[in-house]
């Protein structure tokens, strides 16, 4: 088992360059990459490509993508959200009719329109110094060779293997069971879809063959998909919105991701003095999982796809709402379970930051919603596609409600976070909802204790799960600040494996240093050259 042991591994350093992500064959492509006369957008998704061949459970071309970037010499945070969106023949409406209460995980209703490979697509046009073919040329190499499948995905393999279904099996079980740890992983099929995008552009995903590979296992499984819900696909640039926590600043991404739910946790706890408290505490982790809970009670009412309707998000990171937020907790007792929507938990997400010898910062994260996606794959190209479309809500008035065209509820949410003429950090936390509340407690771990960044991604995690109204803790905590915890009402969930994962790369302007640190839950590192 995959146990998290706890902090004490010192931060990584270098003076030029680095990348920090959750599989060491990523971060040597990325660095490869700068070495060849790219820049950290072209390593990001270079790496980023990569790790659909190293974490294929986690990620994919079938999945969707969000960065932010940091230009050389610019203060300003860039934005692009990469998620996809519902088929415009789909809405809430006529699954309630077929007696469906929420998006079924596994079935072609969840797909929404893949948006990872117009990002990355733009991303290298707009920001990167080599072209798209550059940065394929890698994971095009990976499928064909194959990538040796590392401890933890073998644990994933193991454990979600059972929902590949149809062409998904074919391509993603070896004879009909999962890969385990030490065996090659190899995917041919994806080689030759990346190599007609790698000569004709994003557009051969979107369409000709790829495109309509993947319509015909949808349409086949029951989706209303059509070409031109294919072909309408489109990544925007986004401005991202940020919050001040005891003088550092956290810089999320706009709905309809969840950063704004990260930005609230901390606008509650920056009412308490945690830092009197012990880091690892019952007191501390009660006050985090309280504010949580509020938090994401206020995501699922707030964050939505914004366009064409109003989601009060500046009411949702008032200091009034903070205020009066805060003054909801008890420091002693847990709240009665806040009435929320229910959300599918999953766990599979990559991340990947990359600083460049000139600064400019990157943090990507990419993924397939729940293990797998939703288990299919198309039949040529083996493309897994995601699930995404199951977070969309079937509660007629939800802002949150399924309508086509629109975008679903994102948890993927890059990070960076700040301190002025101090330092600049790319940062990302891994683990489906649990991230708004992982980027919160990292930063917490720096501002209020001053944790170094490999101290902060160690410390132990909890996480009050809105989808069980259940306290889940890792075992870094002691049974002592456990059963404080019970006593205080929360109902506790030891989590069996390591809670997510994370990467960071902190930028000190003052030494002209990279500090860049990776967590020993995932099999990831961070590299400098």
């Amino acid at each position: 088992m995959h146990q998290y042991q706890g902090p004490g591994r010192a931060a990584a350093f270098a003076a030029n360059a680095m990348c920090a992500t959750s599989h060491p064959l990523a971060a040597q492509v990325a660095l490869d990459a700068l070495a060849r006369g790219g820049n950290a957008v072209d390593a990001a998704v270079a790496g980023a490509l990569v790790l659909t061949f190293c974490e294929p459970m986690m990620c994919g071309l079938g999945g969707d993508a969000f960065a932010m970037l940091r230009l050389p010499g610019q203060d300003s945070i860039l934005g692009l959200n990469g998620s996809g969106r519902a088929p415009a023949a789909l809405d809430a409406v006529a699954l309630r009719k077929a007696g469906l209460d929420a998006v079924p995980t596994e079935s072609p209703h969840s797909v929404t329109i893949p948006g990872a490979i117009d990002a990355f697509s733009r991303l290298i046009k707009q920001y990167g110094a080599l072209d798209f073919a550059s940065a394929l040329a890698p994971a095009i190499r990976c499928a064909e060779e194959g990538v040796p499948v590392c401890h933890r995905s073998a644990i994933d393999w193991r454990a979600y293997g059972g929902r590949l279904q149809g062409a998904g099996r074919t391509h993603f079980l070896r004879d009909g069971a999962p890969y385990r740890a030490g065996d090659v992983f190899r995917a041919p099929a994806q080689a030759e879809a990346l190599k007609l995008i790698a000569r004709e552009g994003a557009d051969a995903f979107y369409r000709g063959p790829i495109m309509e590979d993947m319509l015909e296992a949808l349409r086949e499984a029951g989706g209303v998909h059509t070409a031109a819900d294919f072909e309408q696909a489109a990544a925007n640039p986004t401005t991202p919105i940020s919050c001040s926590y005891r003088g550092h600043d956290l810089i999320e991404l706009p709905p309809n991701g969840q950063g704004a739910t990260a930005l609230l946790i901390a606008n509650i706890l920056a009412r308490f003095d945690l830092g009197k408290l012990d880091p690892n505490g019952a007191a501390r982790t009660h006050l985090e999982a309280e504010a949580t809970r509020l938090a994401y009670d206020a995501r699922d009412r707030f964050v939505a796809d914004p366009e064409g309707r109003e989601l009060r998000i500046e009411h949702m990171l008032s200091n009034q709402t903070a205020d009066a937020l805060a003054a909801l907790i008890d420091p002693r007792r847990a709240t009665p379970r806040i009435a929320g929507l229910s959300e599918p938990v999953h766990r599979d997400t990559v991340y990947i930051c990359v600083v460049d010898s000139d600064r400019l910062a990157v943090s990507l994260i990419y993924s397939t919603f729940w293990p797998f996606g939703c288990g299919l794959a198309s039949k040529r190209f083996g493309v897994g596609l995601h699930n995404r479309g199951a977070s969309f809500s079937l509660r007629p008035g939800s802002p949150n409600e399924l309508k086509g065209g629109r975008r679903p509820l994102h948890t993927l949410i890059p990070g960076f976070a700040s301190k002025q003429n101090e330092y600049l950090m790319p940062f990302g936390v891994m683990g489906g909802p649990y991230q708004a509340a992982g980027h919160a407690h990292f930063l917490s771990n720096v501002a209020d204790w001053g944790m170094d960044i490999q101290d902060a991604i160690d410390a132990p995690r909890a996480f009050a799960d809105p989808a069980t109204g259940r306290l889940v803790v890792e075992a870094g905590f002691t049974d002592s600040v456990v059963g404080e915890l019970e006593a205080m009402g929360h109902v506790i969930e030891r989590a069996p494996i390591g809670m997510g994962g994370a990467q960071a790369i902190m930028i000190d302007w003052k030494r002209d240093l990279l500090i860049g640190a990776t967590d020993p839950r995932k099999d990831g590192v961070a590299l400098g050259a």
